[in-house]
């Protein structure tokens, strides 16, 4: 298995302004309309919260997370892993990095990026298929993200 292999990434142009999609990616009320089903969010570094969502199998889960970075609205980052009910720690856990950039004054280039892979203490299988589980979550996540700001006619 390769880094490439590994590689989680996916870049969307939004028409709306980063501060409204930077919102849309922080505020536990918004992040509920197109990413997960119940979230509680601690919005600083350091700050703990949880997303319930139910998995591709039906089952419903409960996943901590540890916010890594804010910078509004610029960078949001948090940390998250595989086991269920334990704080994700380096080494078990993935980095998920929201990079917003404003394209002219009513678009932004949102990036997300899920690093730490590699070196997540996990047999390469599960490495693997959590890679391309998620490659494919992103797009389907950042699609419905995408889908609450409808380009304006005209």
């Amino acid at each position: 298995m390769t880094m490439s292999d590994l590689s989680i990434q996916r870049e969307i142009v939004i028409d709306a302004p980063a501060d409204v999609v930077w919102r849309t990616i922080t505020e536990p009320a918004q992040i509920e309309r197109w990413f997960v089903e119940r979230v509680e969010l601690d919005l600083q570094p350091g700050g703990h919260g949880t997303f319930a969502f139910t998995d591709r199998a039906g089952e419903a889960v409960t996943a901590p997370i540890v916010v890594q970075t804010v910078d509004a609205p610029h960078r949001f980052a948090f940390r998250w892993g595989r086991v269920r009910g334990e704080l994700p720690e380096p080494g078990d856990s993935v980095l998920v990095e929201f990079t917003l950039s404003p394209e002219g004054a009513e678009r932004t280039r949102l990036r997300v990026v899920e690093t730490g892979l590699d070196a997540a203490a996990w047999p390469d299988d599960e490495k693997s298929r959590y890679a391309d589980d998620h490659r494919n979550g992103w797009a389907e996540k950042l699609g419905r993200l995408a889908e609450l700001f409808p380009a304006h006619a005209g």
